[in-house]
């Protein structure tokens, strides 16, 4: 589930409060949700903030700013918020999961099975949080109860292939392979699909040294899953085994084009190229490897044998002389400083570490050598394999378990525009420049640039895309607003109010106080009906304000516009748009991007042909508009002719609008 889904979710169990709270009030609550929903954080917390100030004792403010901060990863901040909601209001299930989420992320899992049980108190048929929890109790090593919870979700959600999957990995925990084979056969038969499934096979075939059918079934678990390192890191180890250097090689060069500071992958892709002779760049892997764990004793050690063979002896002395110090009776180590030291002519160091050696072994026959403690070998590494003599063995994660993904409609940024097809989004008049995606492309409209050469003031631009404001610019917004309203409160002639609220419009339009932006636009449209500009941002402000209402009646913010349904209670929100968007089109009929938005409007609609027409008008007047080339792709691609979507978003792409490379690829794979 997407982000938006979850915004909406938190809105929509929320119950309905009686009594509304004053007008002002209100607007601030509608303009904090706004703000969330559209993922300006930092903005819904100002807008809360000035809720809380005033009416301290509602707990929705609180719950909502808890969201805000757990987007941006304050999890201390969003749980004691969180906490204030729930101390108001103690019966709304899904306010313990966030906070559960919350402390997931501060490894208080206690505390997180605790809000779990209250969430499944007052909602039992909520199928995340028993997930969670029995994933919780796993991260507490409490496998008997993770398994209880596991066999209440696979007896509720049959096909809950997730569920299935889980219960194996807790079987492989408790050394219970047989079981866990048997839990994942069932999982696959529900969801062939499932790479963790897959996944979790795979580690049981490692576990039994079956490397080749291992190498298969990691190859299914990384179809479905291409950017997981974990399953690149894996899979290399088996081709490892299976003396296929090549592939090994390969995997663990894509492990780190992934995630660059991985340290397994370095470490062994840095003991790979040592076995090949490949030194140079094998101190290279050991350099990094020692820059994330610079007390790492076997990457000290490999180094120092590296930079032995290629002839920097005294750094080699350096690092064998680290691991001596830690390990004296490490014979391989006091060997190979002798032989340095003899190499560079010192030869009475290296007689006495020979000597050292020569003790060592005398008292290893005596029975009186000396042995690494516990406490010792534990400081030579954090991961599974710890004593010195084992350098030159590949390193594995310390658990072989696949990663586990809580289930959460509380989810990143970036998958909101994983599916690709969602359209580029109106131009409107903003506070701040263009900053799209086309790096090289100035918005500019002949009717804006009057308006600021006109009437004095802060300049207003065209754009359609716009940075989140951090707190600064978020309360420096807020502060223009105040300013502009004390000179429209001082303004007793009609004529020089016009000016004044559209900047405010335009300044609200930024807060996303759509509502307000509609209303001053409404009035600016009273003091001059022939205000194409007004026009313009009064529909894109009802455009985003029908957008969220959507959202709150059920559908998803995110969805492809190639599958949105078109519900009926819209039609009449959408035809407001295009009247306003058609009449100012009449009084600025070269402005292509009001014909772009209108273009957009149609789109959403699924009118397909008619957005067309408009995108391509819009490219009559202006062949650089990428965002046209790119939506009308979309358009292309809703009727069913890809060919020529794929033409589109080829030009878009070669415009500088780059993300619509993705979505061909996104197209094709559907094709194949």
């Amino acid at each position: 589930m997407n982000k938006h889904n979850l915004i909406l979710l938190a809105y929509a169990l929320l119950p309905f409060i009686g009594i509304r709270a004053q007008y002002n009030t209100d607007r601030l609550m509608m303009s904090g949700q706004s703000a969330l929903y559209y993922e300006d954080y930092v903005l819904s917390i100002q807008y809360f903030n000035q809720v809380l100030s005033a009416k301290p004792y509602l707990y929705e403010p609180w719950y909502l700013r808890g969201v805000a901060k757990y987007y941006l990863e304050d999890f201390s901040g969003a749980e004691s918020d969180v906490t204030s909601a729930i101390q108001l209001n103690p019966y709304i299930y899904n306010m313990y999961e966030l906070r559960g989420l919350c402390r997931i992320k501060k490894d208080d899992f206690a505390g997180a099975i605790a809000d779990y049980d209250r969430s499944l108190t007052l909602n039992p048929q909520n199928k995340s949080a028993w997930y969670n929890r029995a994933l919780c109790r796993i991260e507490s090593k409490d496998y008997e109860r993770a398994q209880l919870d596991l066999d209440t979700l696979v007896t509720k959600w049959k096909d809950f292939a997730g569920a299935y999957s889980l219960k194996a990995q807790v079987y492989i925990m408790q050394h219970d392979t047989l079981s866990a084979d048997q839990w994942l056969d069932k999982g696959l038969a529900i969801d062939p699909y499932d790479a963790d499934a897959w996944t979790t096979r795979a580690l049981i075939s490692m576990s039994r040294r079956d490397w080749g059918k291992a190498d298969t079934l990691l190859c299914k678990a990384l179809h479905l899953k291409p950017k997981n390192v974990a399953l690149y890191v894996n899979r290399a180890l088996v081709r490892y085994n299976l003396n296929n250097l090549r592939g090994a090689m390969s995997d663990y060069d894509t492990a780190i084009d992934i995630d660059h500071n991985n340290f397994i992958a370095h470490y062994n892709r840095g003991l790979l190229r040592m076995d090949l002779g490949d030194d140079n760049r094998a101190i290279e892997d050991f350099d990094f490897v020692i820059s994330l764990e610079p007390d790492n004793i076997l990457a000290i050690f490999n180094r120092a044998i590296l930079l032995d063979k290629t002839g920097n002896l005294r750094a080699a002395i350096r690092d064998y002389s680290r691991v001596i110090d830690e390990f004296p009776n490490f014979w391989n180590g006091l060997y190979r400083r002798a032989e340095c030291y003899r190499k560079l002519g010192m030869t009475a160091k290296a007689e006495m570490d020979e000597f050292r050696i020569l003790k060592a072994q005398l008292d290893k026959r005596q029975g009186k050598q000396q042995r690494w403690s516990k406490d010792k070998l534990k400081q030579v590494r954090s991961r599974s394999e710890t004593a010195p003599d084992k350098y030159n063995q590949m390193v594995v994660a310390d658990e072989a378990t696949p990663e586990r993904e809580y289930k959460s409609d509380y989810r990143g940024h970036v998958q909101n525009h994983a599916a690709t097809l969602d359209p580029q989004p109106m131009f409107c008049l903003s506070l701040e420049q263009h900053k799209g995606g086309v790096r090289t492309y100035h918005a500019f409209s002949p009717a804006v640039e009057s308006f600021n050469i006109d009437y004095q003031g802060r300049q207003v631009y065209v754009s359609s895309h716009h940075d989140r404001m951090d707190e600064t610019q978020s309360r420096q917004t807020l502060e223009y607003i105040d300013s502009l309203s004390q000179h429209v409160n001082a303004t007793r002639r009609e004529v020089d109010l016009y000016p004044l609220l559209m900047r405010r419009a335009v300044a609200e339009t930024v807060a996303m106080n759509y509502d307000a932006a509609i209303s001053d636009l409404t009035t600016c449209l009273s003091i001059r009906p022939s205000s194409a500009m007004a026009l313009w941002q009064r529909a894109y402000c009802q455009m985003r304000i029908d957008d969220f209402d959507r959202g709150n009646d059920g559908s998803h913010g995110a969805e492809s516009v190639t599958s949105l349904p078109l519900r009926h209670d819209n039609v009449l929100k959408y035809a407001a748009v295009l009247r306003d968007l058609d009449a100012a089109i009449i009084l600025d009929p070269t402005n292509q991007y009001l014909i772009y938005n209108r273009g957009n409007a149609r789109l959403m609609r699924k009118d397909y042909a008619n957005a067309i027409d408009d995108y391509t008008h819009a490219l009559s007047i202006d062949p650089s508009l990428a965002e046209a080339y790119y939506n009308r792709g979309l358009a292309h691609i809703g009727e069913g002719n890809k060919q020529q979507g794929v033409s589109d978003l080829s030009k878009a792409g070669e415009l500088g609008l780059y993300n619509a490379y993705s979505v061909i690829k996104t197209v094709r794979k559907k094709d194949n």
